[in-house]
């Protein structure tokens, strides 16, 4: 065992003890999985040697303290292998049992199929989808260092290791390709990525698959690369892990040699290894190699003297932890107004005045959303935890705030420079989100946004508060043509549960929206914003509340019980013309701007009657994009202009009168529906509090 330092204390330990605890690991593995007819057990059994080593020598962890700031962060990019998490968890006392063991992958158990964060103690990210881990924990070591450099510059208090640990698989994918080259860029020398090279996936060899140099691959993106061939080592493993966490100003790949399924004789290096149980005989062949009864059940799988010498990691942790409170009251005492504003941004404490001093302008001025969202970010810019940067369109998206960008020279730069690789920036956002407490945003196209969906999708589904602001949102891109023109998107965006896809009419409701993100941090918003100038609209003081709602009535002749057009974005100032229009004929019609369904719909049943009643049967929504979704909301007897092919080349309004989007077809679309209504229209109740006209 290697010499304790304050880095690294040591653990009481001996080498027939930690021999036994990577044998139980072992164990444990094969027996559930193959108690349970399903699940991943060969990564487990293979990797149990290094994720023994991590959690009891090497790691800055307090099993105690799982919410420590300042601990080092472990992410299982090869979800799948989720058993040698638990497993860790369960052997240095983080909360779970082996009765949560054997239940694991089942219905309500804190042990599902892959980690999740938020559902079992200790996981620090949900992750499964390949790669994902990857990217993300490059957006935690981001986070890490940024925090460090913006309230202890020059002080080692916040720093520590983001440890992730990948196979082939997370490799392969994209998207750990993109971020991974980021990092190397930005020097981010507190990541460590421990490389599973086992040379195995389901299908096959990597040989037919994977055949190029990962190492020189990972040089060339300015990493440093260790290797570890003798992955049961454990001094050796030891040494290694420790050289890997040493600040050199280049994150550090482990390229650690293993055998899937070890010490398997059967299916040991191949892909049979990677799901399902090995079957009754080979599991007792494996339990008699690790020395136990080959019939052992699953509670004599880890001993009384094992389990006491792997709880240690509690002794171990309390330390560190205690160290670091006794050095952050050192710290506060010489430094109380960076500690002030330090414990402030711990704690989620900020002020939104700021949002106070955007000019909006005046009704009738024309303003796109994207300036005005610009606006906003500068405007929180020291205010609020807000961080981001861009995929390499800041000066279009206009998401740029002032001062300098966050590089390896200066990690307390306002600004990230994402480069062009969206799927990465996603997957770092969540990173930047779980490190917390952040809320990073990222902009580029909308029509991009399909690079980023499996990242979105995970975004949404930990709950992260991470905003995507989207920008040149439908077919008035013009000019560009259909390849940037987006269509399908704002709608395959609302399929995400969780996910609140916000898509404001001017800039009144851009600012009023931020209100609501701002005081929303566990759910991810899709921001959506125009290219062109929009005609800032009458407002009332009840704005604010309408668009917190998500749905309100922006305008209204009359009593409006006659028609209720539905719409967002740059569509409402044009439901609103065709309103007036339909008034010079007598008609009633309330405009409802809805920014954002899903806070509309999360109303109650009074709020969304007193805005869109059910006896107000004649409705049409207007939207250039796909109007699937709608139909929701004007039912079986209302009508939906919207957009249903891909645009064409040529100037905005061009292409959206071309593809539908005007207001010969909104009156259309209205009187269609005031005719299909008109044998059982009956009077609806208005909403006089909310009538702004």
């Amino acid at each position: 065992m290697a010499t304790e330092t304050k880095k690294f204390p040591s653990q009481t330990t001996s080498a027939a003890l930690d021999a036994r605890a990577v044998a139980s690991a072992q164990a444990l593995a094969a027996h559930v999985v193959q108690a349970k007819g399903h699940g991943h057990g060969g990564t487990a059994m293979a990797l149990a040697p290094v994720s023994h080593v991590l959690f009891s020598r090497v790691l800055r962890h307090s099993p105690a303290h799982p919410d420590w700031p300042a601990r080092d962060r472990f992410v299982l990019s090869a979800g799948h292998a989720s058993l040698l998490l638990y497993t860790q968890l369960f052997l240095t006392g983080y909360g779970l049992t082996l009765d949560d063991l054997a239940k694991s992958r089942t219905l309500g158990s804190k042990t599902p199929g892959h980690p999740e964060v938020h559902h079992t103690v200790g996981v620090e990210m949900s992750t499964g989808p390949l790669g994902q881990g990857v990217a993300s924990a490059v957006g935690m070591a981001m986070a890490a260092r940024h925090e460090s450099a913006m309230f202890t510059p020059g002080s080692a208090l916040l720093d520590h290791t983001t440890w992730v640990l990948a196979g082939d698989g997370c490799l392969q994918e994209g998207v750990s390709g993109e971020a991974s080259s980021l990092a190397g860029t930005l020097g981010l020398d507190n990541l460590v990525l421990i490389w599973d090279d086992n040379h195995i996936t389901i299908d096959s060899g990597t040989d037919e698959t994977f055949s190029e140099d990962v190492r020189a691959r990972y040089r060339a993106y300015g990493w440093r690369v260790l290797e570890i061939d003798t992955p049961t080592d454990l001094d050796a493993l030891e040494a290694t892990l420790r050289e890997a966490a040493e600040r050199t100003g280049r994150p550090t790949l482990v390229a650690l040699r293993t055998v899937i399924g070890a010490p398997s004789t059967k299916f040991s290096g191949t892909s049979a290894a990677h799901s399902g149980g090995f079957g009754a005989d080979e599991l007792a062949l494996v339990k008699t190699t690790l020395g136990f009864a080959p019939d052992a059940p699953l509670h004599d799988l880890v001993s009384p003297e094992t389990l006491e010498h792997t709880r240690g990691a509690l002794t171990r942790g309390e330390r560190m932890h205690t160290t670091w409170e006794a050095d952050l009251a050192t710290w506060a005492t010489r430094e109380p107004e960076a500690a002030a504003r330090w414990r402030a941004f711990r704690g989620g404490e900020f002020s939104t005045a700021a949002l106070d001093t955007v000019k909006l302008g005046e009704p009738g001025d024309k303003i796109a959303t994207r300036k005005t969202n610009g606006a906003v970010l500068r405007a929180l810019q020291g205010q609020a935890p807000l961080w981001g940067g861009s995929a390499d369109l800041a000066g279009s998206t206009t998401v740029e705030v002032d001062g300098d960008r966050f590089s390896a020279a200066n990690p307390a730069g306002e600004f990230i420079r994402f480069g062009i690789r969206e799927h990465a920036m996603a997957a770092i956002l969540s990173g930047i989100a779980l490190q917390g407490p952040w809320r990073p945003f990222a902009s580029t196209y909308l029509v991009f946004s399909d690079y980023m969906r499996p990242s979105i999708r995970l975004a949404a589904l930990m709950g992260l508060g991470a905003v995507y602001v989207y920008t040149h949102d439908s077919v008035a891109v013009g000019e560009d043509g259909p390849t940037h023109q987006p269509v399908e998107q704002i709608g395959s965006l609302r399929t995400v549960p969780g996910l609140d896809v916000v898509r404001p009419a001017d800039s009144v409701e851009v600012v009023a929206a931020w209100r609501r993100i701002l005081a929303s941090p566990d759910r991810p918003v899709a921001l959506i914003l125009s290219r062109q100038d929009l005609p800032v609209l009458t407002s009332t003081a009840l704005t604010q509340a309408g668009v917190t709602a998500g749905g309100y009535v922006r305008w209204q002749h009359g009593d409006g019980t006659d028609l209720a057009i539905l719409a967002t974005g740059s569509e409402v100032h044009l439901a609103i013309d065709a309103a007036t229009q339909l008034a010079d004929e007598g008609i009633n019609a309330r405009v409802i701007s809805m920014p954002c369904v899903e806070w509309f719909a999360e109303q109650t049943a009074e709020y969304r009657e007193s805005v869109l009643p059910a006896a107000l049967r004649a409705r049409v929504a207007v939207e250039a994009g796909r109007g699937d979704a709608w139909y929701r909301w004007v039912g079986i007897d209302g009508q939906v202009v919207s957009v249903e092919e891909f645009g064409e080349s040529g100037s905005g309004p061009e292409v959206l009168r071309l593809r539908g989007i005007h207001l010969d077809a909104v009156i259309a679309a209205a009187h269609d529906t005031l005719t299909s209504t008109a044998g059982d229209r009956t009077t609806a109740h208005g909403t006089p509090e909310l009538i702004t006209n």
